[in-house]
């Protein structure tokens, strides 16, 4: 059993004879004819009465009309599902992400349900290492990682840029600055979590101060956010204050004896990472909506 068959029998009946189903699908009666033919004896039945003028279905073709009817109609959501995948409206991306993106995250996948309501993304929490190994490995199509790259093995798209914010205690001359420079830290110990756990972002205020011409001070390691805050405002109390940097994804945090400052220059990027290879249509729909999700009120 051919689809074409079946396609030759239903348009036969919409169209109320032989000749004018050929004319309808721009092929030759003949050949209609011979198609329904052959469906006839590899079905075991008769499904046209064409002892007459008029062509009618016998009762056999009665019951198999709404079958034949009903695979077409599959076939044809097959081919609208196939076109909905190759342009990536539909089909399942898997995204590993941080819990640092959540809120724009969740901004780009309502985005996303508006625009391809037939594309699924399944979100998975990880740290950036794992992130990163789980598209090399293939348990992931995609993840958003801090850093510009490379990473070898993979194309990192970048999604964000967001400025970087200096948190010192609020009792240091230079809280009271509006704007901070990388110059303007010199000799203050730097808390910095170890390269070894983000080397894009230690290098990136590493660089920025020697850039400026300020060798850094390495103060003791930034560990979480909210601890180290409280650390950096207990040791300006004991007289040894020192500075953190970190890059805000959303609200800063509440922090009474901290305060927070932007950072002139050096911005952290986060990147969309992927396998190499050209971005599919599902992923450069992902990369427009978490580039608009970085601006909720555009």
């Amino acid at each position: 059993m051919e689809i074409r068959q079946l396609e030759y029998v239903v348009a036969i009946v919409d169209e109320g004879g032989f000749g004018r189903a050929a004319a309808r699908l721009h092929v030759v009666q003949s050949a209609v004819s011979r198609q329904v033919a052959r469906l006839e004896r590899e079905l075991g039945v008769r499904l046209f009465d064409r002892s007459t003028r008029l062509v009618r279905l016998t009762a056999a073709g009665r019951r198999l009309l709404p079958e034949a009817r009903a695979v077409l109609a599959a076939v044809d959501r097959v081919g609208r599902v196939a076109a909905e995948v190759a342009a990536g409206a539909d089909g399942v991306l898997r995204l590993s992400t941080g819990r640092m993106f959540a809120d724009r995250v969740y901004r780009a996948l309502d985005r996303l349900a508006g625009t391809a309501p037939g594309l699924r993304v399944t979100v998975r929490q990880h740290d950036r290492e794992q992130r990163i190994e789980a598209v090399r490995a293939g348990d992931s199509d995609t993840a958003l990682v801090r850093g510009p790259g490379p990473y070898a093995g993979l194309a990192a798209a970048p999604v964000w840029e967001d400025p970087l914010v200096v948190a010192l205690p609020a009792g240091h001359p230079l809280a009271e600055r509006e704007r901070l420079r990388p110059a303007d830290l010199a000799g203050i110990p730097v808390r910095l979590a170890p390269r070894r756990r983000n080397p894009a972002f230690h290098d990136l205020v590493t660089g920025a101060l020697r850039d400026a011409g300020v060798e850094p001070v390495a103060g003791p390691p930034f560990t979480v956010l909210q601890d180290t805050l409280t650390a950096l405002a207990a040791d300006a109390a004991d007289g040894a204050p020192s500075w953190t940097v970190f890059d805000p994804v959303g609200a800063l945090p509440p922090a009474g004896r901290v305060a927070f400052r932007p950072l002139d220059g050096p911005v952290s990027t986060t990147s969309l990472v992927v396998r190499e290879g050209p971005a599919t249509p599902a992923v450069a729909l992902l990369l427009a909506a978490l580039a608009e999700a970085a601006h909720p009120g555009r």
